[in-house]
């Protein structure tokens, strides 16, 4: 039994880092960027690069509000015509790339995506634009490659669902968070259910194959009845893919400036595992499985596409001022800020932008810091990483490159002991802590770039 009564019974013990660090989805984190005093040329940048499986995103910086929790580059409202002035941009911002990928090698992109934001922030009409932008500047066959499309229960209209489901998208993704009207306030999103519910209606009305819903645990006032609930209002839909997210709180967004930070202590933490375990028990249970410590999939459900992009490897092109693009040893993107006034500043100033031609703000990675991706966003994954891949692209073992950290590992029984011969898995608890996993995985460097970081 815990005799601490400050610490729940299930918080994280020993030398187990908290479970709720940092949001790991990509590596080395946005806030370890900084200005490029060389500014690249992309054209010497993407010489030689394999282009012939390339991901493709567009980020469209537009909400009709701003959640409370919410950190993405994104404004409310594009007056004045912003949005036209935007579409300019990134359609100048396309051709620069475009004609830097040159034509020496193959080019093709092997999966696009639409973020933000709201991507159906747009009229139908922009998103038609957006559509021609991808195709005729950027040669990308959206007909062919998986299309996947942001939304939100208000702007996910009849006609902008059509555009989109007529131009080839094969996955749209809602940001509900909760089904609970209650809990959507307490996360300064304000909704009422009834228009969440004729929004799914809508997409379902599409026949675009693949539905994601977004939702949230660990907002104020939520509890595990309160939880399932929202669970069960998604399965109703039967999506083909759920997304569960921790709530994290952070400086600058709406809840930051509300709360006090230090509310996500070990109590927080506590409740977050246990929602979080009974949101992947009950979606396991009801023919789900289990992709990520966030993404779950229906089992039934088939194939998102050819699959033949891999984000460890393959490059990724990046449009739109809160985008980033990745080389093999550049990752490079436009300035970032969470405040509304320094967003709105860097929007302006993309929109003023004539030469796309260089590369801005960014991070090298290289060396030791390649391996550091490959190994965090492999073993983030359900599936786990193949050792022989690993070894055959930088000639060592990843227990030869980061035997400490995997020691750790594996005596908090976060990696996987009954996985295959030559496959490096985490168990099921290891992905419970992917988000106090992945930051142990960050070089001392990075670690200092983010430290330093001045939020603005």
């Amino acid at each position: 039994m815990n005799s601490r009564p400050d610490v729940p019974a299930d918080a994280p013990a020993g030398d187990a880092p908290r479970p709720y660090r940092s949001y790991v989805y990509a590596y080395p984190h946005k806030t370890a960027y900084r200005a490029l005093p060389d500014r690249p040329a992309l054209a010497s940048l993407w010489a030689r690069e394999p282009k012939d499986a390339l991901s493709l995103y567009a980020h469209i910086p537009f909400c009709e509000v701003r959640c409370g929790f919410c950190n993405l580059f994104t404004r409310i409202g594009a007056p004045d015509e912003l949005s036209t002035r935007y579409l300019d941009a990134l359609e100048r911002q396309a051709t620069a790339v475009r004609e830097a990928l040159g034509d020496a090698s193959p080019v093709r992109f092997a999966t696009a995506a639409f973020g933000g934001g709201t991507p159906t922030f747009l009229t139908a009409g922009e998103l038609e634009r957006l559509c021609d932008i991808a195709e005729e500047r950027m040669g990308a066959d959206l007909r062919a490659v998986p299309l996947s499309v942001e939304t939100s229960p208000t702007t996910a209209t009849a006609d902008r669902l059509a555009v989109l489901a007529g131009r080839g998208a094969t996955r749209l993704s809602i940001g509900v968070q909760s089904f609970v009207e209650a809990e959507a306030r307490a996360a300064v999103r304000p909704q009422r259910r009834a228009d969440v519910e004729a929004a799914l209606g809508r997409i379902r009305d599409t026949g675009v194959p693949v539905l994601n819903i977004d939702l949230i645990y660990g907002i104020d006032g939520q509890t595990e009845a309160s939880w399932r609930v929202s669970l069960d209002a998604a399965l109703a839909w039967r999506p083909e893919e759920l997304y569960l997210y921790p709530l994290y709180v952070r400086p600058l967004t709406g809840l930051g400036r509300l709360q006090d930070p230090a509310a996500a202590d070990r109590e927080w933490d506590g409740q977050r595992l246990r929602l979080y375990r009974q949101g992947r028990d009950h979606l396991l249970a009801h023919g789900y499985e289990q992709v990520s410590m966030r993404m779950f999939r229906r089992t039934d459900a088939g194939p998102a596409g050819p699959g033949d992009h891999a984000c460890q490897t393959d490059g990724m092109i990046g449009l739109g001022c809160g985008a980033r693009s990745y080389t093999s040893s550049l990752h490079y993107s436009f300035d970032y800020a969470v405040d509304m006034r320094q967003v709105r500043g860097i929007i302006d100033r993309y929109t003023e932008t004539r030469d796309f031609s260089r590369a801005e703000v960014g991070r090298r990675v290289d060396g030791d810091e390649a391996r550091r991706r490959h190994l965090l966003q492999s073993l983030l994954q359900a599936e786990g990483m193949p050792l022989a891949g690993y070894e055959e692209r930088f000639g060592s073992s990843p227990f030869e490159d980061f035997g400490a950290e995997l020691a750790r590992f594996e005596r908090l029984g976060w990696l996987d002991a009954e996985a295959p011969e030559g496959l490096l898995r985490l168990s099921p608890e290891g992905l419970a802590y992917s988000d106090g996993l992945g930051p142990v995985l960050f070089s001392p460097a990075v670690r200092a770039a983010m430290a330093a970081y001045e939020p603005k």
